[in-house]
């Protein structure tokens, strides 16, 4: 199929390489009109992503990442998403296209809607609620307590629990001592992800 598409992309990848500074300026005042590219954040299930292909208007698309970590592009079809950031995402999409079908394509990916990310933090806290993670960021176990107002009176900082789902359904439960976390002392920041329930228990008086 690459010859459905040879002719059009040769006639004007002269132009793709005299505008490359053109299409830096295209690129960068799309970023400012759509918002940040976000080249590290790893995509979620229910982001919703714009995919733009230079000069090829008829396979820009916005798309939502499934639920299984895929999205759907014409030509190429599904690809995966799982576990990729937008950067690498536009290197697979890249090279997908100019595998069969265009000549040096330039892609871009912008995140136009992020999925919510929530984790719950109960127990002994001062404002017990679900805490979402800034999009484009990570959230540590440490964070999330100081967003549910930190820790009580009574908190045990010593048997803090975190219960999570693993990538393949198993229920995960971690005691954590956030004094360590304070202290500096445990080199592990206990980073939350979406669907982590953080319990505090009250200390024994």
């Amino acid at each position: 199929m690459k010859t459905r598409f040879f002719g059009r992309t040769f006639a004007v990848v002269g132009r793709w390489l005299a505008g490359a500074a053109l299409a830096g300026g295209l690129a960068t005042a799309r970023l400012g009109a759509e918002g940040t590219a976000g080249g590290d954040y790893v995509l979620h299930p229910g982001d919703v992503v714009k995919v733009q292909v230079f000069l090829e208007p008829d396979l820009d698309r916005e798309v939502r990442v499934s639920r299984d970590g895929q999205i759907g592009l014409p030509l190429i079809g599904q690809v995966d998403v799982k576990d990729r950031t937008v950067g690498a995402l536009e290197a697979v999409v890249r090279d997908l296209y100019e595998r069969e079908f265009l000549v040096n394509p330039q892609v871009n990916i912008t995140v136009l809607k992020y999925e919510a990310r929530t984790v719950n933090v109960l127990g002994s806290v001062n404002s017990p609620q679900a805490v979402e993670i800034p999009s484009e960021q990570s959230m540590t176990l440490l964070d999330a307590i100081s967003r549910a107002g930190g820790f009580s009176r009574l908190a045990d900082r010593r048997r803090v629990r975190l219960t999570r789902i693993s990538s393949d359904g198993r229920t995960e439960n971690h005691t954590i001592d956030a004094d360590e976390l304070i202290s500096g002392k445990s080199e592990r920041p206990w980073v939350v992800i979406k669907g982590d329930v953080i319990f505090v228990p009250e200390r024994m008086i």
